[in-house]
């Protein structure tokens, strides 16, 4: 059982930086991976980052690549994704998710446990 909460979302300017944080509770497996995806209104979630707990091997979604940054403190149990160079079409609302696979993939159903999300808006 990984149950999760997000935090760290809200309005920011294009270009700017926003840091999100995932508070995890419950035991952390070996296998696990926690992840970030998000959603724009009318549009179908997509995935965005993903990071193995115990041996931080990454995943991005090309969209973000370069400037986006998932990482993760063991000791607090918590995943951050660190956003720069925000763009208008980052906006949405950011989910925070959890799964065990031998395998990380970018496919929702693989993530088995999923935070309420936190609206990201990028907008002048």
């Amino acid at each position: 059982q990984v149950q999760l909460v997000e935090s760290g979302g809200g309005l920011v300017q294009p270009g700017g930086s926003l840091r999100l944080s995932c508070a995890a509770s419950g035991r952390i497996f070996r296998n696990v991976v926690m992840g970030w995806f998000r959603q724009a209104p009318g549009k179908e979630r997509e995935f965005v980052t993903s990071i193995r707990w115990n041996g931080g091997s990454t995943l991005y979604a090309d969209s973000v690549k370069g400037r986006f940054t998932i990482s993760r403190n063991i000791a607090v149990n918590t995943m951050y994704l660190q956003m720069n160079s925000l763009k208008p079409e980052d906006t949405a609302v950011y989910y925070c998710a959890a799964g065990y696979m031998a395998v990380p993939t970018t496919t929702q159903r693989a993530f088995s446990y999923w935070g309420q999300g936190t609206q990201v808006t990028v907008s002048s």
